[in-house]
């Protein structure tokens, strides 16, 4: 699939705003509206999982092994050093249960026995549980014919969320899976599909929706409105329609950076987080002012991301697809 640079510019300044979002948070600062960078993640997985499967047509069980092997052992890899930490005593606020670990693992959400949220133990993958759920009902629209994957897709969702308005369930699997924002995976799938069919606005009015997106997020955290998937998710939607609208007009320059940045952001997202816990300890007695170590851990974090993605996920996605390759061969007569 052609390289869609306007959707790697969003994925670089996504992980980027999870970034100062956590950083701020560490530091004692804010950055609230950072935590929107997960929505337009979501937003982004449904188009880019839809334009895929329509342009690259694939069995149900070869999709989720692919994506099970793209997304699982990185996540795996910082799990367990954060489990290795906890044991050791890095972590003393983290407390192991065998549940919660094989939860984390396995993406089902479970509570942490920390502070019983509905957190992994690697807190930032709360969001894997939804992708991976997204994914095993992509696969199984698969079996649907070509002009119902759609339709069925949304209708699916769709109960899934009417489900959990009317019964507002409290077990951990059935209040994750019943939340409106799994809703933003569908828009995406659907935005995939307005761009195969050619079918997205123009670049002005892109622009406009760009514009009028980044100004939505910056009205809730200059405001401190209220954020969340029912004020974030609809201008996530608008911010990737018109980013992919631009696109499609040809005006959208290449940069380099912005999507060597959008190919890391998996790792920076994974893996930020132990950067900035680190700065955070270190600054902790000194007089820095918290914007300061915000700053320096947003660094941190971003550096720390891409070395993983250079010395950990690449080489790891390259010697998985050798295998899996080696594997497809046919035996020789």
């Amino acid at each position: 699939m052609k390289t869609l640079y306007g959707i790697q510019y969003l994925r670089a300044f996504a992980a980027l705003a999870v970034v100062l979002f956590h950083a701020a948070e560490r530091s004692g600062s804010h950055f609230r509206i950072g935590a929107a960078g997960v929505d337009i993640f979501f937003v982004i997985s449904g188009f880019i999982m839809w334009t895929m499967s329509e342009r690259r047509p694939v069995t149900p069980l070869r999709f989720l092994l692919d994506r099970l092997q793209r997304i699982a052992p990185s996540y795996w890899i910082v799990t367990a050093i954060m489990i290795v930490g906890a044991i050791v005593g890095l972590f003393p606020n983290m407390k192991l249960t065998a549940g919660h670990i094989a939860g984390s693992l396995l993406f089902i959400p479970v509570r942490s026995p920390s502070n019983g949220e509905i957190w992994p133990v690697l807190v930032q993958g709360w969001t894997l549980n939804f992708e991976m759920f997204f994914y095993v009902l992509f696969a199984a629209c698969l079996f649907l014919p070509r002009r119902l994957r759609l339709g069925g897709m949304i209708g699916i969702f769709a109960a899934f969320v009417i489900v959990g308005a009317i019964f507002a369930p409290q077990s951990p699997m059935l209040a994750t899976y019943t939340r409106p924002i799994i809703l933003e995976f569908v828009a995406g799938a659907v935005l995939g599909q307005l761009w195969l069919k050619g079918n997205v606005p123009g670049a002005g009015l892109g622009l406009a929706l760009i514009i009028a997106s980044i100004s939505g997020f910056a009205a809730i955290e200059i405001f401190g409105l209220e954020f969340n998937e029912i004020t974030c998710g609809p201008l996530a939607i608008a911010l990737v329609l018109g980013m992919v609208s631009v696109e499609r007009s040809g005006r959208l320059p290449e940069i380099p950076p912005l999507t060597y940045l959008g190919n890391s952001s998996y790792s920076i997202y994974l893996w930020h987080t132990l950067a900035i816990s680190v700065i955070a300890k270190l600054v902790a007695s000194t007089p820095i002012p918290s914007d300061v170590t915000a700053f320096i851990g947003a660094i941190a974090g971003t550096l720390l991301g891409i070395f993983a993605y250079e010395l950990v996920e690449k080489p790891m996605r390259n010697l998985l697809r050798n295998v899996s390759w080696r594997r497809a061969r046919p035996s020789p007569a």
